[in-house]
């Protein structure tokens, strides 16, 4: 007898591997229904956006990239450094090269006396602002660069609530259309049960041969073994639809009822590949790249700067050698101030900027082809959609003529071996008939909804789909 627990679940439970978009309104509605009684297809995908911990990284990452925006703008502003300190030292100097190094303090002024008895309060402070009035569009392309870092990062957070929401509506197919089979399994089971009475009770009258019985015992421990097996996957599938909802395991209950009854009334409009969200995640990527590439063909330029000082010491010391002693020295007594203009030219980080800039023009050119490759995957994935929601509409429009013809023949084979013209092994395949032919009715009416998801997928936004459901609803 050929059981159904593995050609057909094997058929409806094939990930979907793309992208779909869940409005925010449906995450407040699951909020609000997650923990009462059994979800709907619309509430599984809602519960797993709003709680699986993947999307809350990647939200998270988008709040990074926003910041860095704030970053690069930075650099227009002035730069300061405020400076203060005090020490006590000796005022001993000398005249001589001293190489530049970061052991030995340097003392100014006039050289004194060497008297390392003595020492004095020094003292100083002062703020320094820098400037940079104009950069020929330098600071322009990083901030360029940040915004569309901050663009693609969106569209990445997008992606990964997206995929996880098709993950989740792909889960709950796959758990619907293991709870069919098992109510298949099972009503394949009760008949063959009653076979094997009716077996039993003939071959007790001496009606039918003894092998009869062990033939009909075998076909009733197969499809038993096969309603183990089935049983055995819903809870598998039921644990996968735990994870995205973020449940303990085994607690996901569904509610297929809606999408069991009625096929959708209408098709889905397929949106242009340019709207998909990997594509738009690309695209900026791509823009990030260029603006990369701007910054550095403004970076072998002059970098004008403009600064202001203010600063003052105190000393404990004079130019005579005399040490005040007390307090003197412990505040500036000097002041100064200055302001100026300074441009400086790195002229050999030529060499450095041409081969960073080759560097760069690669990513950009692979950036690029990367954005070609979305928009080329996006279109077929679309095409494939389309072809599998045609399929399944021709499926579930035979499937009731294969149900109807399964179970009158079902009845003809009960009915022939009863008269003594048909074999237990006769109407075991009529059986196996039947529940495949069940099976297949209630699997093609989830297989063309699982489609048209498969098409919100594709295009990479899920509010049309989830309207033609809730439409589906109101229309009942």
């Amino acid at each position: 007898m050929r059981g159904p627990s593995v050609a057909l679940l094997g058929a409806i439970c094939l990930p979907l591997v793309a992208f779909v978009q869940v409005p925010a309104d449906s995450l407040a509605q699951a909020a609000g229904a997650s923990g009462q009684g059994p979800l709907t297809l619309q509430q599984a995908i809602a519960t797993a956006s709003a709680n699986y911990p993947a999307i809350k990284a990647s939200q998270a990452q988008q709040q990074a990239a926003q910041g860095a925006i704030a970053v690069a703008k930075t650099a227009y502003l002035p730069h300061s450094d405020i400076l203060w300190q005090t020490n006590r030292a000796t005022a001993n100097n000398i005249l001589g090269l001293l190489l530049p190094q970061a052991v030995i303090p340097s003392v100014t002024g006039t050289v004194l006396p060497a008297d390392t008895t003595r020492s004095a309060w020094n003292s100083a402070g002062g703020a320094l602002v820098n400037w940079q009035p104009f950069d020929f569009g330098a600071r322009g392309a990083k901030v360029e660069y940040a915004q569309h870092g901050d663009e693609a990062a969106k569209q990445a957070s997008l992606l990964t609530q997206l995929q996880v929401s098709a993950n989740a509506g792909s889960a709950f197919f796959d758990l619907a259309a293991a709870e069919q089979l098992v109510t298949v399994a099972k009503a394949n089971v009760e008949r063959l049960e009653a076979f094997d009475k009716a077996v039993h009770v003939l071959i007790d009258n001496t009606l039918r041969p003894a092998a009869d019985a062990s033939q009909a015992d075998a076909q009733l421990a197969l499809a038993r073994n096969q309603l183990i097996q089935i049983e055995t996957q819903v809870a598998v599938k039921r644990a996968a639809l735990s994870a995205y909802l973020q449940t303990k395991p085994g607690q996901a209950e569904i509610d297929p009822s809606a999408l069991l009854q009625s096929l959708p009334a209408m098709d889905l409009v397929v949106a242009r590949a340019a709207s998909h969200p990997f594509v738009l995640e690309e695209h900026a990527l791509t823009l990030q790249q260029k603006a990369q590439a701007r910054f550095l063909d403004r970076t072998y330029v002059p970098v004008f700067s403009t600064s202001g000082v203010v600063f003052g010491r105190g000393a404990g010391t004079n130019t005579s050698g005399s040490f005040p002693g007390g307090t003197a020295g412990l505040a500036p007594d000097t002041l100064n101030w200055g302001v100026g203009v300074q441009v400086s030219f790195s002229a050999f980080e030529f060499f450095n900027l041409r081969d960073q800039k080759r560097v760069q023009e690669a990513n950009v050119r692979a950036e690029q082809a990367r954005f070609d490759q979305a928009i080329s995957d996006v279109n077929t994935a679309l095409e494939q959609a389309q072809a599998t929601l045609a399929g399944a509409r021709k499926l579930a429009a035979n499937t009731p003529i294969e149900l109807t013809a399964a179970q009158a023949s079902e009845k003809q084979q009960q009915a022939r071996y009863r008269s003594g013209l048909a074999t237990v092994v006769d109407v075991a395949a009529a059986e196996g008939v039947l529940a495949q032919a069940e099976g297949d009715d209630a699997i093609a009416r989830l297989g063309v909804w699982r489609a048209e998801l498969g098409v919100a997928v594709a295009q990479g936004d899920l509010q049309p789909f989830l309207q033609l459901l809730e439409s589906q609803a109101k229309g009942k």
